[in-house]
Formats: C-alpha cells, structure tokens, sequence
C-alpha cells in the first residue's frame, strides 16, 4: 500500500497523536501498569502509525542525490508538531480532561 504523505495529512496525524496523548498519559504513570502492553500498544496506533505514515509516507522513497535537504519533510514535520501543539493547546482552554482514564 501506498501512502504519499502531505502537509494536510501530516497536520492531522499531529492532531490524532495530541488528542489521544491524555488518554494514554495514565496508562504511562500509573506504577502498576507502566510499560504495559496497553501502553505500548496505544503509542504504536495512535503516535507511530500516523506519525510515519502520514508524515513519511508508505512505499518506495524518491531517491536523493547527494547531501540535499527534504524540504517537503521538513514541512511536514512542521505541520505534524504545529498541529499538536495547537491541538492540545485548545484542549487545555476549552477544558478537557487531562485524565479521562482515571
């Protein structure tokens, strides 16, 4: 499967990674569970996955000549990292939990 990744769909990956972020942060800190499976799991679907596919992309990567910068990644970084901060940013004013778990 092939995923070409843009700055649209990088700026939604960083909105899913900052909106679940509270509900896996218990999962984290709680000493009984830390490290679990659940933990692991909900790091890999909801911040990985999205991450490296709508960030990265999927399939083959164009080849680079030289020592050259990928501007498109850089930009798309950019929007993964603006998008959650925002993202959270707005959570934290309109007064989300930041515990829903517990």
């Amino acid at each position: 499967m092939k995923i070409t990744p843009t700055v649209l769909t990088a700026a939604l990956a960083g909105c899913l990674s900052a909106f679940s972020w509270p509900w896996l942060w218990p999962l984290f800190t709680d000493p009984g569970s830390s490290g679990s499976m659940w933990m692991v799991l909900g790091m890999l679907v909801f911040v990985a996955l999205p991450a490296h596919a709508f960030v990265f992309g999927f399939g083959g990567s164009p080849t680079q000549h030289g020592r050259s910068v990928d501007v498109g990644l850089l930009k798309r970084i950019g929007a993964w990292l603006s998008a959650a901060i925002l993202t959270a940013g707005a959570m934290s004013l309109l007064g989300a939990p930041t515990t829903p778990l517990s």
